[in-house]
């Protein structure tokens, strides 16, 4: 009985986000995502001769020399893209003081994507990590692939707690060989001890061959330490607490000085290597992030 009933609510809530969802991509998000996205990738099309204005990097050298005439490569707007989702499925999305935790806005965005993606045609897939790949599903069309989506997100108990963007990145560049548009939905909290992220050199390959964007979730009470004493904190990720004193200056500094730097090292990061980013709050209806995201764009 409770497993059924277990079943039932799962549906419930599938349904429930299904509808909402469904709803914004339709009224909102699609024009913007065919827009931001389309056209993004090119294929391989013919070989013709060269004509003058050809730009002669698409020359093909092969070609050219086996028939001895400059001949160059013609290529065409691809009309349907490939979507992979990398959700950030670690113990530290768990964590919300506002409207919802930041686990349950990623879930949201990432389904409002995918109804985004299979209302034009395209193949959507989806990666659930913790500081290891948990569950990985294979890009594909259609409304089953889509509810598949949704029910990962609402149910998917990772085996980690810790976080390892590094290693998703890692796991999609080995698995999706062809160029493909990728959201990286997490709180990108994964640094050292002085705030420097861990990931840059996974992001690098990644960005390089895939066309990928960040969706950043954060929740505010992150950013700063509220003076309220003495206090036990406990890292949900590692399991290890301490006892904190709030009261200090010098701490709630100490504090504040690590999220700048990590905020400001990711926006190196993101600009040095061309990639997309938005930072979503908790507290804000993410509706205008993902459309300031497709903007950018």
């Amino acid at each position: 009985m409770p497993k059924n009933q277990s079943a039932t609510d799962l549906l419930k809530k599938v349904r429930k986000i299904e509808i909402r969802t469904k709803a914004l991509s339709h009224q909102i998000f699609a024009g913007e995502y065919h827009s931001a996205f389309k056209g993004r990738g090119m294929a391989f099309s013919e070989v013709r001769e060269y004509q003058y204005g050809d730009d002669v990097r698409n020359m093909d050298w092969n070609v050219t020399a086996r028939l001895r005439a400059p001949y160059v490569k013609v290529f065409e707007e691809e009309r349907e893209l490939t979507v992979v989702l990398l959700v950030d499925v670690s113990r530290s999305g768990q964590f919300g003081t506002a409207v919802r935790t930041k686990r349950e806005l990623l879930a949201e965005i990432a389904a409002v994507l995918s109804f985004s993606a299979i209302i034009n045609n395209d193949k959507v897939g989806a990666l659930f990590f913790s500081d290891k790949v948990e569950k990985f599903i294979p890009p594909a069309k259609g409304r089953t692939q889509l509810l598949h989506i949704i029910r990962e997100m609402l149910q998917l108990q990772p085996t980690s707690d810790g976080t390892d963007i590094g290693a998703a990145l890692k796991y999609l560049t080995n698995a999706i060989k062809k160029k493909c548009t990728v959201f990286l939905l997490s709180d990108m909290l994964d640094a050292d001890a002085d705030g420097h992220p861990r990931y840059e050199d996974a992001l690098k390959v990644a960005a390089g061959r895939h066309d990928l964007s960040v969706i950043k979730v954060h929740d505010p009470r992150e950013r700063a330490l509220p003076n309220v004493g003495i206090i036990n904190i406990k890292d949900s990720e590692s399991g290890r607490s301490a006892w904190v004193n709030t009261s200090s200056a010098a701490v709630r500094r100490q504090y504040s000085s690590w999220m700048a730097t990590l905020s400001q090292e990711e926006k190196q990061l993101f600009k040095r290597y061309k990639v997309d980013a938005v930072d979503i709050s908790t507290a804000d209806d993410y509706v205008k992030g993902l459309m300031a995201l497709f903007a950018k764009r």
